[in-house]
């Protein structure tokens, strides 16, 4: 089949397209190439395609806020098949100091994808990467304190989709739009549509930073040296999904399209795969044989002491569960920053 995927140079959108060349589909990836390590990315899946002879592998250096580029980039692949919308501009700092940039990334971008998508004669299904950050503070959910950690006083599975959305940040305000449209263009337009709500996304090739990709950027900067700032007390617990069970569930609503769409799903590690901030880059210092002295900051905007999501929807209707452990996953991707040094020095 053919596969168009935005921000298909990023970290997940590179995952994703390597998995579909492996498969030998068509993979077309729409990226304007901004984002720090899109274009080492691109190299390394040209590279993937060549030693695979699998596979038909397209860029179109396009930016979504470009209404008429994306509009002509689908028209040139009119016959793609799947559509996952990955571009973003993904960190909640970014936002709050240029907001306009986020909103026109993230709405509008998603807006010009949806609408693009309508023209194409043989969708079968449009995956968009929602997050977590929809549900807001949650100052309704008690959240207490149990060894060392944050946790939810009550919501023993985490957090549903019933949850009531509560955008917060303008990156919270603009992702949420992108996901409300997702879910809508079902509901009006009978488009193929699902929105995935997801918590902390890791694995290789995410060329993470300090305000995003936090898993890998303790693992980047322990392993090259770098100091780590750790914004609050360093008990915020967030539940990790490694990024081939990501794809596995893209995978799924793909198959079950007919039964998904128009649905929104959590999508993290769940309960059983819960990391706290301290605990994490304690645990990476100790696999490195590294001392570890983080410095603390003050409380960062819009972070949420805990989220942990209910995927229990996701197993249901998509018969989906995560396969990878979150030290199983952690341990992963610290032997491929390892192999790469040379990307982060």
């Amino acid at each position: 089949m053919k596969v168009i995927i935005t921000g298909g140079a990023g970290f997940v959108g590179s995952n994703a397209a390597a998995r579909y060349l492996a498969r030998g589909d068509e993979v077309v990836l729409l990226d304007n190439l901004s984002r720090q390590g899109a274009v080492r990315n691109w190299e390394w899946l040209k590279r993937v395609r060549l030693e695979s002879e699998r596979g038909h592998l397209t860029l179109a250096q396009v930016d979504v806020r470009d209404v008429d580029g994306v509009l002509l980039a689908f028209q040139e692949h009119a016959d793609a098949e799947v559509v996952l919308h990955l571009a973003a501009q993904v960190a909640v700092t970014t936002s709050i100091v240029d907001p306009r940039h986020d909103f026109e990334v993230n709405a509008l971008g998603t807006f010009n994808v949806l609408e693009a998508a309508r023209t194409l004669p043989r969708l079968r299904a449009l995956i968009t990467a929602s997050t977590n950050k929809v549900y807001g503070g949650m100052e309704d959910v008690a959240v207490v304190e149990r060894n060392g950690r944050y946790a939810y006083g009550a919501l023993p599975n985490g957090v549903p989709e019933t949850q009531q959305l509560d955008f917060h940040s303008p990156y919270g305000c603009s992702k949420g739009a992108a996901d409300q449209y997702t879910v809508d263009y079902a509901r009006i337009y009978d488009l193929p549509t699902v929105t995935f709500r997801q918590s902390c996304i890791y694995g290789p090739r995410q060329m993470g930073v300090e305000d995003q990709g936090w898993v890998a950027w303790f693992c980047i900067a322990i392993a090259t040296g770098k100091p780590i700032t750790i914004y609050g007390d360093g008990m915020q617990v967030r539940d990790v999904l490694y990024v081939d069970d990501l794809l596995d569930a893209y995978d799924r609503a793909v198959e079950r399209i007919d039964r998904v769409k128009g649905q929104a799903f959590n999508m993290g590690g769940g309960p059983q795969n819960v990391l706290s901030i301290l605990e994490t880059a304690q645990y990476v210092a100790q696999r490195l044989n590294t001392p570890l002295h983080p410095k603390f900051e003050a409380w960062r905007a819009g972070d949420q002491r805990v989220f942990i999501a209910d995927i229990s929807k996701a197993r249901r209707d998509l018969d989906w569960q995560p396969k990878v452990g979150a030290y199983k996953g952690v341990d992963l991707l610290i032997e491929w920053v390892v192999a790469n040094k040379e990307l982060f020095e």
